[in-house]
Order: structure tokens, then sequence, then C-alpha cells
């Protein structure tokens, strides 16, 4: 079973929340008992050792809890809404973190075109340090097609980007970015992400709905890039 809480909630998302341990560490506990937190932090580990930047971890003994290095610095999305980060390098700063992680072998995989994917990656989950970009939030890893992380990614911001809210026109602008060359995203990557992200228990009708429209902006983007 889970501990209690070691300190004060620094933030939630949509499946965990981050509790404080100390200057140094923070705990990351996913809710309703989902997640497998050591199988997460090997990958960060496998990544890291690769000279990926991810937060050192260290085991935390449950399922639900993994304890990471706590990262000073806003998040991408963070930066670009207080206007330190340009919209359309966010966007290629991302486009960077993918080509970079898709160098990284895969741990289990005996395929050698595996790579290790993130499938989560967008602008709340790097994290801008002194250092340079982090990435968190690992708890969608899996390894296989690269494709598929591009993907996912572009699907992501372009459901921002079809969205009635004021953040659609940003998204639109990284999702150029991100696809300013669109050769690592296929259509059976995209066809697969957009069933995932249909299936994901933690989008809303209205989220699902729009879709269809992302889809068509990213094959407009994709086409023009």
């Amino acid at each position: 079973m889970p501990t209690t809480p070691p300190g004060r909630l620094l933030g939630s998302g949509r499946r965990a929340d981050v509790y404080e341990i100390d200057e140094t560490w923070v705990l990351r506990r996913e809710r309703e008992g989902g997640g497998d937190a050591a199988a997460e932090g090997a990958v960060m580990e496998h990544v890291r050792a690769h000279g990926y930047p991810v937060p050192r971890v260290r085991p935390a003994g449950s399922r639900t809890d993994l304890v990471m290095e706590r990262l000073s610095g806003p998040t991408m999305l963070q930066a670009c809404l207080a206007g330190t980060l340009e919209v359309a390098e966010a966007g290629s700063i991302l486009a960077g973190l993918l080509r970079d992680l898709h160098t990284v072998p895969a741990l289990h995989s005996t395929d050698p075109a595996a790579r290790v994917l993130h499938l989560d990656l967008h602008p709340e989950n790097v994290m801008l340090t002194p250092e340079g970009p982090r990435v968190i939030d690992w708890s969608n890893t899996e390894e296989g097609d690269p494709g598929l992380d591009w993907a996912a990614s572009a699907v992501i911001l372009a459901q921002a980007a079809v969205f009635d809210d004021p953040l659609a026109t940003a998204a639109r602008t990284m999702l150029a970015a991100l696809l300013a060359d669109p050769s690592p995203l296929t259509r059976p990557s995209l066809t697969e992400a957009l069933h995932r992200r249909a299936s994901n228990p933690t989008m809303s009708p209205e989220e699902v709905e729009l879709l269809d429209t992302a889809e068509e902006l990213i094959l407009s983007v994709r086409q023009s890039g």
C-alpha cells in the first residue's frame, strides 16, 4: 500500500500528484493504484545512461510511487505563457527531444529497429531547468516504432490547436514547428496514435470529438512541411 504523502502537494496532473520530500527529491504518486513505478524508473535510468535529459530516480518501494530528482524551472508551457520562450522554438525543442530519444536503443526489445518511446511528450512534460530541458512523466513509455512517438505528440498539440481556447493559435504554431520535418510521421503511426488517444479514459467526450478535426490539421501541416 502507498505510504502517507511525505510533504506538501506541489502539483497534480490527470493521473498523478507530486509531493515534496525535501530540497532534492519529490514523490510522484499515481492515483487509483495505477502505474508501474519500478518499470518507469528503469526506463528513465536507461535513457539517462545514454545521455538523455531526465531526472534522476530512486526506488520508492511501491508500484504507485516514484521518487525523482527535484527540478527547478518552469514547464515549457509556463515559459511560453510567460513570454520567455517563443512558441515556435518550443515546437523545435520538442522535435529535437524526440529525435534524441530515438537514438536510444530499446531496453528490452530484441528488434534492432525498436527504440524507447515516451508517448506523452508535450509542453507540460518538459521542464526548462538552468541545465537545459528535462523530460518528465514516463508513465506511458513503450518500445517500438519512433513514428508512433511523433504521432502521439502531434495529436496532443493538434487537439489543443482545434480546441476553442486562447492557446489554440499557439498550439498550431508549435505543431508546425514540431513537424517542420514531417518524415518521421507516418499514416499508420498517426492512425494508431489517434486510436490510443480516443481510448484514453482521461479524455472527455468533447476532446474525443475533436480528434477527426485534429487529424485533418496534422495531415495539412504534414503536407505543407
